[in-house]
């Protein structure tokens, strides 16, 4: 089992069903309090995610997905790492100023 076991005391939510509101609320960058109903109370999935995130149980379910995908011949590790720099000149930073004739005082006016 990949999620931690719960701990003595009140029966608490489905951990499938929590997972799943945690999965929804981040594929649709809502915020915690916007998460349907259907999934639990908001503050219980962002309790448990925090707690999740914090003891390393995704990085567990991570880890455990690319076991798997790897002994079934899913997964190329073939990596290939481009170390190419492109620099650019300050004025390309897009300060939002157009061109110095609009800038000086001799240039003529639009009438």
């Amino acid at each position: 089992m990949l999620l931690p076991r719960p701990g003595r005391g009140r029966k608490r939510l489905d951990d499938r069903r929590v997972l799943n509101g945690i999965v929804w609320k981040f594929r649709t960058g809502t915020a915690w309090r916007d998460v349907p109903e259907q999934y639990g109370p908001w503050a219980t999935l962002h309790t448990r995610f925090r707690r999740w995130a914090a003891d390393g149980t995704f990085t567990r379910m991570l880890q455990a997905a690319q076991a798997q995908a790897d002994a079934a011949g899913d997964i190329d590790w073939l990596v290939s790492v481009d170390s190419t720099i492109v620099r650019a000149h300050q004025h390309a930073a897009g300060t939002g100023k157009r061109g110095s004739a609009a800038r000086r005082s001799d240039a003529p006016e639009a009438a």
